[in-house]
Formats: structure tokens, sequence, C-alpha cells
């Protein structure tokens, strides 16, 4: 029988920003039921700041998006943020980010807004501790599942957070992270993207222009999906019957602009689609503000699955 993990509360929200949500990886299993992934956008970074802090796969963090918020810890903590640069500091001195560090009692971590990327991830030694629903943490407000109350609320002002108490042992693994795993979010990406089985139904035009466009990040875009603008694609398909949707697919709705879904989208959809990218791909996709440029660059599974396993097998036990 496995012991009952002690928690306390270690954070008080001083002020809750825009958006700040509890995530860890997903519920998994249960789409048939109608119930979404949720989870991390950026898998990326909410995997080396789980493994900077000293956390197991798995653990939650908090997912921070365009910044205003601010937290006053009530006991020293071992933390690591990374992921996107919004302007953080503690006591208003700059925090290195993609690190190991320590929070002092009293001290106030606060974000500011987007320098470089859109959403970081803070990772607190111990992971953060919330009753799971539906096997999960994961915030989905849409759905009202995961988070700190179980109804996936957002962060409110005077919240107090709860982590679990680390075991005292010195932290495993790397304190900060290589130079050549940090991103830079200001780079326009190359997304990788995998063929769907109705891609042969798109125009050969479309598909030039698909795969030969620098597309642009519409400001209609949140954690369900990111709309990018650029020449209309045109499909000789109108409408499916309803199906799965992954992680990543890139439905092409009538109006012609794709649109590639996240970690909250709908569970089935039928617009056609030109296929899905791949789990990293969306992850940067994730960070992408406003305004920003992708390009779309088709790949075949086998080069995208190795990529993803060699990513994977750095973290997981």
């Amino acid at each position: 029988m496995t012991a009952q993990r002690k928690m306390e509360s270690a954070i008080r929200v001083h002020r809750s920003g825009p958006l700040a949500l509890l995530q860890d990886l997903g519920r998994f299993g249960v789409r048939h039921l109608g119930v979404t992934q949720g989870g991390p956008a950026d898998l990326y970074s909410w995997a080396w700041a789980n493994y900077l802090a000293g956390n197991p796969w798995g653990s939650a963090s908090l997912e921070i998006t365009f910044g205003g918020l601010q937290l006053v810890a009530e006991r020293d903590l071992d933390i690591a943020i990374a992921g996107a640069d919004l302007g953080a500091t503690l006591d208003g001195q700059p925090v290195p980010l993609w690190q190991r560090i320590t929070w002092k009692e009293g001290q106030k971590l606060a974000f500011a807004s987007p320098v470089s990327g859109l959403r970081a991830y803070l990772s607190v030694r111990g992971g953060f501790a919330a009753e799971p629903v539906m096997g999960s943490v994961a915030t989905v407000g849409r759905e009202q599942l995961g988070g700190f109350d179980g109804w996936g609320s957002k962060l409110a002002d005077g919240d107090r957070l709860a982590i679990y108490t680390p075991d005292g042992k010195p932290a495993e693994g790397m304190s900060e992270a290589p130079d050549d795993v940090r991103m830079d979010f200001r780079e326009s990406p190359v997304l990788e993207l995998l063929p769907g089985a109705q891609i042969g139904e798109f125009t050969g035009r479309s598909l030039y222009d698909a795969f030969n466009t620098w597309w642009r990040v519409d400001d209609r875009a949140d954690r369900m999906g990111v709309r990018l603008l650029g020449p209309k694609l045109q499909c000789r398909i109108g409408s499916l019957i309803s199906e799965g949707i992954n992680l990543g697919g890139v439905q092409v709705p009538p109006d012609g602009q794709p649109i590639a879904l996240l970690n909250d989208r709908q569970t089935i959809g039928g617009y056609p689609r030109l296929g899905a990218l791949s789990p990293l791909s969306a992850s940067r996709l994730a960070q992408c503000l406003p305004g920003q440029e992708v390009r779309l660059r088709a790949c075949g599974s086998g080069p995208v699955l190795e990529h993803y396993r060699c990513f994977l097998a750095g973290f997981r036990p």
C-alpha cells in the first residue's frame, strides 16, 4: 500500500493575473466520454521546469500565460521556471530562467509581461498538490475540471496553494539546463506536420501554399487552438462525418484559414485536416504571440517518432 504523501500550504496568491492554471500531464482514456486532454500547452518547457525542480515525470506545475501573476512564499522553496520570459522577478530582482533557485519565505515572485514567448511554467520541488479529477489535476476551464479546487477555476487573489512536502533528500538531476535546450521564442519556427488522410483532397495550389507560406498567428488563439492567417486553402471536401481529433490536428474550415488544435480542443470535429503537428511542434506553436510568423513542413512519422522518443527518454524513468 502506497504511503499518503504529505501536503502543506506553501504559496499565497497576491495577484492572480489574467490566466494561471495548474497542469499535470493531462487526462487520458476519457475522450470517448467527450472529455478533453488538458495538460501543459508547451510540454517541452513544462517537462524541463519539473526536471530542474527535481520532480518526477507528470508532476503538476503552474502554467502562467501573459504574466501579471504575483505570488508570496510561505516557506523556503526550491523552484524552477522554464518556457517564456515573462519578466519574472523576486522582490524586484530578475529571476534566472531554466535553472533551479531558492525562493525564500516572504519573498514576492512576480511575472510582468511577455518578453519572449507566451507561457511560463513554475515548478516547485515536491510538486503542486490538488485532488485529481478523472485521474488528473489538469485544469480545463470549459469543462470545469481540475485545478486546485477540482472545478477548473483560475487562480484568484488570496488563494493559498499547497505542495507535496519534499522527502528531504537532495534533488537529483541537473539544476541548470544547457544553453542548447533553452528555446528562443522570438524566432519564427518551422513546425513539423504529419500529412493526414484528407490531404489529397486539397487543391495543388493549396498544398503549395500550405507548405511554402509564412503563416501569421491570429489573435484568436487560446488553449483550444491557434488560427493561422494566410492564403485561402481550398479542399474538395466541404465537411466530414465528425471524427476524433488528436493534439496538433490542423483543421481547415470553409474560410480556408487553418486552425491548429491544442490541449483543450473539442474531442471530435468535421472539418477536413491537412494532418497533425508533432507534439513538440504543437508545444512550440503554443508559445507564439499574435502576429508571429510560422511555417509548416511536411514530415514522415519515422523521424517525428524518433525525435519525440528521444525527448521523452531524457525525462521519464
